[in-house]
């Protein structure tokens, strides 16, 4: 197959990529040995540093290993956006457990039909969901339920306004049964040393990737670790102006999602950036936080970049940080990306993906020819073609 497309790369951008053969959770120890005092996670305005999230894995990795938590076994990550997702999400990994990262807005229903599609036998969860875990959990395979208060990870003063003002009305306070498990427990008294890594095959399944709920009941994308690492070395060298253990991302996208998971997790970490994590999008805190924490490259979906474009707030702050922002999930009409760009002075590109495809299969070049209403060029490594709907 002739790879036209590639005479329109970007300089610096390689036509194909060398890619280790690794697991994930080697993927991130190659990180932590490499920048252990750069700031891994943001949340809230306190930060950890990859070698304090990496300890605090091995911790909990330590006490999933006590539960009888072991490769293969699948454990559900029903989570927003918050350092215990990412906690959690190598902790598995070290013990080479699949991770089923769980929409945190399903409602009962659908999250019946993933626990028992998955197969999932431990849960990590919201204190404000564990009431609806309880009550379907005898309808799954699920042995283990860890709750973990989304305050968990404040800093000192925000943690205590929450106790005092929000933590009951939002329905953070529970108390959990005799057999059920507080994640800040099993981090602290987890012992490190009870969780030796386990040495994965890099085609071995990583993530179930629930997919296609709007269309109908949500199937699992069968991710390997080959899979997800591979991505993110691609989406880094689409990138040849990023500064390893320089730069800042805004993770905004779910992490349950697989373009939240690889843009806002997985490449950070290749890239040793801080990733600064909101919960969810809100206006005012995305503003603060391109500010304050300087923030570089903001994936995100048109909606969003519509709603800074718009906002009478947005002129009050300073977004010139911004270097790159790869929008996704939508088409990204032509006026707001050119709008998006005036305001920033930053690059906004559209590209796209699924999650099969772990996801990015294209993107507009940063530096190039980028045509309005295109999903851009296969990114390194990657086949396309195009042909007739009808006949094929």
């Amino acid at each position: 197959m002739e790879k036209v497309w590639l005479k329109n790369y970007d300089s610096g951008v390689p036509h194909s990529v060398e890619y280790p053969d690794i697991s994930l959770y080697e993927m991130f120890m190659g990180t932590v040995e490499k920048y252990p005092d750069r700031p891994f996670t943001s949340f809230m305005r306190a930060t950890l540093t990859y070698q304090e999230v990496s300890r605090l894995i091995d911790r909990f990795a330590g006490s999933l290993a006590a539960l009888g938590v072991k490769e293969g076994d699948k454990v559900a990550v029903h989570l927003p956006n918050c350092p215990q997702f990412i906690i959690t999400y190598f902790a598995a990994f070290k013990l080479g457990a699949i991770n089923v990262p769980c929409n945190p807005m399903y409602v009962a229903r659908e999250m019946k039909h993933q626990l028992k599609d998955s197969g999932a036998e431990t849960i990590i969860t919201l204190t404000r969901f564990y009431g609806m875990i309880k009550g379907i959990q005898q309808d799954t395979r699920v042995k283990h339920v860890i709750a973990t208060n989304i305050k968990d990870y404040f800093p000192g003063k925000l943690r205590f306004l929450y106790t005092l003002f929000k933590e009951k009305k939002e329905g953070d306070r529970v108390s959990l049964a005799p057999e059920d498990h507080s994640f800040m427990g099993l981090v602290e008294k987890g012992d490190a040393a009870a969780a030796a890594p386990v040495k994965v095959n890099p085609a071995s399944h990583a993530v179930y990737m629930y997919t296609g709920g709007t269309t109908g009941i949500s199937k699992g994308a069968v991710l390997t670790h080959r899979n997800l690492v591979s991505n993110s070395y691609q989406l880094f060298h689409w990138l040849p102006e990023i500064a390893p253990g320089e730069e800042s991302i805004l993770a905004v996208l779910p992490l349950f999602h697989s373009y939240g998971m690889t843009l806002c997790m997985n490449f950070a970490l290749l890239g040793a950036a801080k990733t600064v994590m909101l919960p969810r999008f809100d206006l005012k805190m995305a503003l603060e936080a391109i500010q304050k924490e300087k923030i570089n490259y903001f994936p995100g979906v048109p909606t969003i970049y519509v709603a800074i474009n718009n906002s009478p707030e947005t002129p009050k702050y300073d977004l010139s940080s911004i270097k790159v922002c790869i929008s996704g999930a939508a088409p990204l009409p032509v006026e707001v990306q050119s709008k998006f760009e005036k305001i920033t002075g930053g690059k906004l590109i559209e590209g796209y993906g699924l999650s099969e495809t772990s996801p990015v299969t294209h993107a507009n070049p940063i530096a190039g020819l980028r045509k309005a209403g295109s999903i851009g060029l296969p990114i390194p490594d990657t086949d396309m073609k195009v042909v007739d709907v009808d006949t094929g």
